[in-house]
């Protein structure tokens, strides 16, 4: 438990010896055979000026982690073909510690790419992933997320939550979501639920893009292809049309 400590230290920032050691409330003694321990194993790097970082080792679980999620296995073809059709980029993420955490992404082809990679995470009401992943949600539920991660001095006005909220009724009715420029004002996305065997939602799958290839006329185009992937991808890990109370 101790090594992890070290690790996750170091993942939030921690880089030298004495950083480690406050962290852990250890002795400089103790955090240094941990930390070299990790060293040999290649789960932390050390260099004399830069200190400790995630080593390759790290690297190479996480790699095989994704590789081997069952979700990963059913959704990466999908993806990959959604991008090829539609140009643009594609992302699967799923609900983590309420927040959206992407666990794969296929690059588009426009000229400008979408800033984000696999281990991401975001705040759930300013995403499109978001907003697919809490679309069976109760509103009390939806509240909870209206906001998250803004400035204190600059809390969202009352109308514009009740505009969300609003939204939330009708993607939760159309089983699609869209990201409207919560995250970055030119950013446009198109989301749908991914659901498992019960029809619960466990995933989502989106496509992003800018403004000028992402008007609000594409958008709606592109809504049941988006639909039709989840689905897709849905069906491969058990999901059935009318299988539960939810349908995509």
């Amino acid at each position: 438990m101790r090594g992890l400590d070290v690790l996750e230290a170091i993942a939030e920032g921690a880089t030298d010896l004495a950083a480690l050691a406050a962290r852990l409330a250890s002795t400089r003694t103790t955090t240094h055979r941990l930390a070299s321990a990790l060293v040999a194993r290649r789960y932390l790097n050390f260099t004399s000026g830069g200190g400790y970082s995630l080593g390759p080792k790290l690297v190479e679980l996480g790699f095989q982690a994704r590789s081997k999620m069952p979700l990963h296995q059913a959704a990466h073809a999908h993806l990959a073909q959604l991008a090829e059709s539609t140009l643009d980029t594609v992302q699967l993420g799923v609900l983590d510690e309420g927040a959206v955490f992407y666990i794969d992404k296929v690059p588009g082809q426009r000229r400008f790419e979408v800033r984000s990679n696999i281990g991401d995470r975001r705040h759930v009401w300013a995403t499109g992933l978001g907003k697919a992943l809490v679309l069976d949600m109760t509103e009390a539920q939806w509240r909870t997320f209206i906001g998250k991660g803004r400035p204190k001095d600059e809390p969202l006005s009352e109308a514009a939550q009740e505009e969300w909220l609003a939204q939330m009724r009708t993607y939760a009715r159309t089983g699609v979501a869209f990201d409207l420029g919560e995250t970055e004002p030119e950013l446009r996305c198109v989301a749908a639920p991914i659901r498992d065997a019960s029809g619960a939602i466990i995933a989502a799958v989106s496509v992003s893009s800018f403004t000028p290839y992402m008007q609000a006329t594409r958008m709606k185009e592109l809504s049941q292809e988006v639909r039709d992937t989840a689905a897709a991808i849905s069906t491969a890990l058990g999901w059935r049309k009318g299988s539960g109370t939810a349908s995509i």
